[in-house]
């Protein structure tokens, strides 16, 4: 293909939301809140991207686990977390702080301030998870 080809766009809608009206749901973890940005819906569900909140006062719940997906990143906009992946082991990430996880890492969430607040992306926009032992 010549340099100067167009390239093919995908079939993405485009796709815009408000902090004002967010909303914050209930999500794969209790001790979260989501806030869906709509990128699931708007890709045919070929991406997804929450922005996802400590519930204050909550807490945790270090299981190992695994998700069945192709690309996932978490980027940090506020407090910690600290989460302990098979390959690295433990990290603390803090606000600008990302992680790329690797696919099909097994990894789990040891603990988080109550003011955490992250993005999360991933392709696809729905995967399972699957609880795992510990390396």
């Amino acid at each position: 293909m010549p340099d100067d080809a167009p390239i093919a766009a995908p079939k993405v809608r485009t796709t815009v939301t408000h902090a004002a009206s967010a909303q914050y749901d209930s999500g794969l973890r209790p001790f979260f809140a989501y806030r869906d940005l709509g990128i699931a819906r708007a890709t045919g569900g070929s991406y997804g991207a929450n922005v996802i909140r400590a519930v204050p006062g909550t807490h945790a719940n270090p299981v190992w686990h695994t998700h069945t997906l192709d690309f996932q990143l978490v980027f940090v906009l506020r407090g910690w977390v600290r989460f302990e992946y098979a390959d690295i082991g433990e990290v603390r990430l803090e606000a600008g702080d990302s992680v790329l996880q690797a696919p099909g890492i097994a990894h789990r969430e040891l603990e988080h301030s109550d003011d955490l607040e992250l993005v999360e992306i991933t392709s696809p926009g729905e995967f399972e998870t699957k609880l795992v032992e510990g390396p």
